[in-house]
């Protein structure tokens, strides 16, 4: 028994020294789950042409305000600057934020705006599109709720970046060792 326990604890210690491995797989994980899932979302919401990464489609004021867009009767111009501004910010964080953590740059900073993102994504699919079904809920038999279960997977991740870093293969990390 205490050949076993020796081997164990001697396993634990090798991998208590690969703190490379959580933040590195974070990314990669990142990259293979969410990465083409929000550039995707981000192309929903561009206009026409290249302006369109300043004139958002209907679309995108559809997502991200559902109800007051129906109010206007689905007139984009009948809309605030307010909503304006947050559709044209949510929709170049689809593209920025992603690509940061997926390079490794600003990834802690990104990963906690991506937190944000997500959040007010689950808040706006409850809320806003009526998805109070999907919602589901933890601590019951069936893992696969799109928000409770699949988003806090997501935030975890995040969560693991913010804490973590970027790991090793990132350039915080090259531009950590530039400066010293």
């Amino acid at each position: 028994m205490n050949k076993v326990i020796s081997s164990y604890t001697a396993i634990a210690q090798q991998l208590d020294r690969a703190d490379w491995l959580i933040p590195t797989l974070a990314r990669f994980l990142f990259a293979a789950i969410l990465l083409v899932y929000y550039l995707n979302s981000g192309l929903t919401k561009l206009g026409d042409g290249f302006s369109g990464l300043w004139t958002p489609s209907v679309g995108a004021y559809a997502q991200i305000f559902p109800r007051a867009l129906e109010a206007v009767g689905y007139d984009t111009g009948a809309l605030g600057v307010f909503q304006h501004l947050v559709v044209l910010a949510g929709t170049w964080a689809e593209f920025i934020l992603p690509a940061l953590i997926v390079l490794g740059l600003l990834t802690r900073l990104a990963a906690l705006g991506m937190i944000g993102f997500v959040v007010l994504q689950s808040l706006t699919d409850v809320y806003g599109l009526g998805l109070a079904d999907e919602v589901g809920g933890w601590f019951d038999r069936f893992p696969d709720a799109i928000i409770m279960d699949q988003r806090a997977l997501w935030l975890f991740i995040l969560i693991v970046m913010v804490i973590k870093g970027a790991g090793p293969l990132s350039f915080d990390r090259a531009l950590k060792a530039r400066s010293s």
